[in-house]
């Protein structure tokens, strides 16, 4: 029991009888058991890109009960948080193979981080356990990402000048799986027959997949999404472009520049997650916790993007 004598703190008292003088003393009780909580499962993503649902155990006990009372308000909502940002921090810079090879391993780690912490409060930790629930999209790196369906094949053809027409055919290509990475090639695209002004091989990449998206546009999904993006797109030499993709009126627009109003949500990423993102190998939720997209606003508006994704099928 930690009393408080006139507001000055006392030497612990107990176990056993304590007298307190009424109307001058104060007092706190301590529990020095060893004690254990749960950190609820959240959704994390991690280094490779894969989101999964990952939850952690938690023994603890107080070492010190003075510090435990001056030393923070709330102890257990201290403890909860600090063990919850220790997790998300070690995770994040870690592949998915790893989180579950290595489960051990992160949580000795865990155990030593949440430490540094808690010890000046008084607590420490004697154990710590992680528990991935389950893996709610498998990492982007998979084989089994780069698989295109037909929409998705002429848009990257349409992109890219036909150079992927090996990769997209029948025939089995010698050249790498990842063809959407050759937006800079030396060699400018081919130009489409019939076409009566050469092409600008300036023309950014970003451009090119925002203005493909035009045809999907339609007053369904202006109804289903009803907001205004404003995208800060990072190019590859530094520099940043503005495009906005406005889903508030008619069929919708899309294109380079501000949007005329205020934009409900800006979002900030760079030309090759743009890229990624357009054509389905990177997940909004999962750009987000892996901080790719950097948002400005209402994240549950940037989660509707999923829908403009459903429409390019």
């Amino acid at each position: 029991m930690i009393v408080f004598r006139l507001g000055r703190i006392r030497t612990p008292q107990g176990p056993g009888m304590v007298l307190l003088l009424p109307f001058i003393d104060s007092f706190q009780r301590v529990d020095l058991r060893t004690r254990a909580f749960n950190v609820p499962p959240c959704k994390l993503a991690s280094k490779d890109g894969a989101v999964l649902s990952v939850g952690a155990d938690v023994q603890f006990r107080i070492w010190d009960p003075v510090l435990s009372v001056m030393a923070v308000k709330d102890l257990n909502t201290a403890t909860r948080m600090t063990a919850h940002n220790a997790m998300t921090k070690a995770l994040l810079r870690r592949p998915l193979q790893e989180i579950q090879m290595e489960k051990l391993k992160i949580g000795d780690q865990l155990l030593l981080e949440i430490n540094d912490v808690t010890r000046a409060w008084g607590l420490e930790v004697d154990r710590v356990e992680l528990a991935v629930e389950a893996v709610l999209q498998p990492p982007q790196d998979s084989p089994a990402v780069p698989s295109l369906d037909s929409t998705l094949q002429q848009l990257a053809l349409h992109l890219l000048g036909g150079s992927m027409n090996s990769a997209v055919g029948g025939a089995p290509s010698s050249r790498p799986v990842d063809t959407l990475e050759m937006i800079s090639e030396v060699e400018p695209p081919a130009c489409h027959a019939g076409a009566g002004a050469e092409p600008s091989p300036k023309q950014p990449v970003a451009e090119g997949l925002l203005t493909a998206l035009q045809p999907f546009l339609s007053e369904a999904l202006v109804s289903q999404v009803g907001a205004c993006y404003q995208f800060n797109v990072i190019l590859p030499s530094g520099t940043q472009s503005i495009y906005f993709l406005d889903l508030t009126a008619g069929q919708g627009r899309v294109g380079h520049g501000a949007p005329d109003g205020i934009p409900d949500v800006v979002v900030e990423m760079t030309e090759a997650d743009l890229q990624a993102l357009l054509c389905r190998e990177l997940r909004p939720l999962g750009a987000y916790m892996s901080g790719r997209l950097k948002v400005k606003g209402d994240l549950a508006v940037v989660m509707k993007l999923e829908a403009v994704l459903r429409a390019l099928k």
